[in-house]
């Protein structure tokens, strides 16, 4: 049998179930693989609390791990057993030992990028990505401002962005935190206890405005993302750490300056496999050029993904945590 982390139904923490879970063998166009690590990310929180529902319960968490292939259906001919591999992305399923997975949704790992980093990398690097690349094209002289900035996708974001010549702004929820994100190329961490994030963004641009505010809080931070925007400016909305975003007039679009605003999703900009190829080459080239640098902090045993989960929502992480099989 397979041990897997699974939920019965959709709860706290105490809902994950370490549990032995049937393990079939690969369908058509399925793939086995053997895993080796395993990302933790928010959204594993969504799917178990039942924010974002999944499409059946009981269900094994995760969208996120690296790992050797150990068995593949007769017509999967681009990749082979003993091929060193990475995904992230639906379907769930990553909090186990081994499972099955359509081999579309793989990519080859490079010869120095190692299982752990691999998968403390793919979601949040690819998340990056398509904030930097996709929803906002940010370039040289760009101005940002990305909420979380010492977390996953924040260290990455701002890493990357500085790489592409922007002016990174900050938030984070203490001096430690602040330390952090300034390591990881922020310009100006700004900490939102004891300052007032708009405030301190408008004075950094003279009262311009940002070009571009990544907000992964949702309704804690949304009035005030909006309103550090300048005119044409993109409020790209990709998560809700502190809750949902309220309904709004959309008339405050116009009145802040005909600014833009979008809810991308990772699962979107890489559903085709040409992109989500494209996404992973250039994570890769930025990490093994050094411009990105990804820090494992955390990691905890697969059977422990519970503690995982709760230190996570306390905000006790920074940067990237990975489960252990």
């Amino acid at each position: 049998m397979n041990q897997a982390i699974r939920i019965h139904a959709t709860g706290g923490p105490e809902a994950m179930v370490w549990e032995s879970v049937p393990l079939d063998s690969p369908g058509p166009g399925e793939v086995l693989v053997r895993h080796e690590a395993i990302g933790l990310n928010f959204i594993d929180v969504y799917h178990r609390t039942g924010l974002y529902p999944l499409p059946q319960l009981p269900a094994v968490l995760g969208l996120e791990a690296a790992g050797e292939i150990e068995a593949l259906a007769e017509d999967v001919t681009d990749l082979a057993v003993g091929d060193r591999v990475a995904y992230a992305g639906a379907p769930a399923g990553a909090y186990s030992q081994r499972r099955c997975i359509p081999a579309h949704r793989l990519v080859k790992l490079p010869d120095d990028i190692d299982y752990p980093h691999a998968a403390a990398m793919m979601l949040k690097g690819m998340t990056a990505r398509y904030l930097l690349r996709g929803c906002f094209p940010v370039s040289a002289g760009d101005t940002i401002l990305i909420h979380a900035a010492a977390g996953g996708v924040g260290t990455l974001v701002c890493q990357w962005a500085r790489h592409l010549g922007a002016t990174v702004i900050g938030t984070v929820g203490s001096p430690q935190k602040a330390d952090l994100a300034a390591a990881a190329g922020c310009h100006f961490p700004i900490d939102y206890v004891r300052e007032d994030f708009q405030r301190r963004a408008l004075e950094i641009t003279d009262g311009r405005g940002v070009d571009v505010v990544y907000d992964s809080v949702g309704q804690a931070t949304f009035d005030k993302s909006l309103a550090c925007l300048r005119p044409f400016g993109t409020l790209v909305s990709f998560g809700q750490s502190s809750g949902s975003v309220p309904p709004f007039d959309l008339g405050r679009l116009a009145a802040q300056g005909s600014v833009f605003l979008t809810r991308p999703s990772l699962l979107t900009y890489t559903a085709e496999r040409d992109d989500l190829l494209a996404h992973a080459a250039d994570l890769f080239n930025v990490v093994s050029e050094g411009v990105v640098k990804i820090g494992v902090n955390r990691t905890y045993p697969l059977k422990e993904a519970a503690q995982a989960h709760r230190d996570l929502e306390d905000r006790l992480t920074t940067g990237a945590t990975i489960l252990l099989p």
